[in-house]
């Protein structure tokens, strides 16, 4: 089986159910830093890049900064929301763990932006509300930073982003890309989406 491990908390939790379980797995990390934990658990980590045969994912599991009831998703908070939906996007099933305190009405700011460093200030005078992060490069040489404009209409601005020059990715992963979120609530477990 193939798994697709995002970044952060909810990763390396995941992770760590998954080594008690004693599964063969190939997994693809989104980070160093997941990456580096799969390895210490013993998991085989596959490289995700050009010369790679491997192409699609069984799943992919990771954490989310806000998930809205119409199925919207931020990532990124971490800076790691290229990668990540890149894997997301090869996987059959992408799925969502968050703790409740991650379910909000409707997705707003910030949202999480990965750019070029190349014309930067004129991507972020374009963008106009937006603000660099003090934040290392992404592993892909990226920028960090942050919508702080109205959401409104996530798709609109999802799209608006995607066409912006200069802007590699936006953290805004779209209803049609997670198969399912499941919620945490203390002892209790929510699914939202097939079960």
């Amino acid at each position: 089986m193939s798994v697709g491990l995002g970044t952060g908390s909810t990763a390396r939790h995941f992770l760590r159910a998954l080594a008690a379980r004693d599964l063969d797995l190939d997994c693809v990390a989104t980070s160093p830093a997941t990456e580096a934990a799969a390895l210490d658990l013993g998991f085989r980590v596959e490289p995700f890049a050009a010369g790679s045969e491997l192409v699609r994912l069984d799943i992919a599991v990771d954490g989310a900064d806000q998930v809205a009831r119409d199925g919207w998703v931020v990532k990124g908070g971490g800076g790691a929301h290229t990668r990540e939906k890149i894997v997301a996007a090869a996987a059959e099933r992408f799925v969502v763990i968050v703790s409740s305190d991650k379910l909000v009405d409707e997705v707003g700011r910030p949202i999480p932006l990965e750019l070029l460093e190349f014309g930067l200030a004129a991507t972020l005078e374009r963008l106009g509300e937006a603000k660099v992060r003090t934040a290392p490069a992404t592993p892909d040489g990226g920028v960090l930073a942050d919508w702080l404009g109205p959401v409104g209409d996530p798709g609109g601005l999802a799209a608006w982003l995607a066409a912006t020059p200069g802007v590699v990715e936006h953290g805004l992963f779209a209803p049609d890309l997670v198969f399912q979120v499941v919620v945490g609530r203390g002892d209790d477990v929510e699914r939202i989406g097939p079960s």
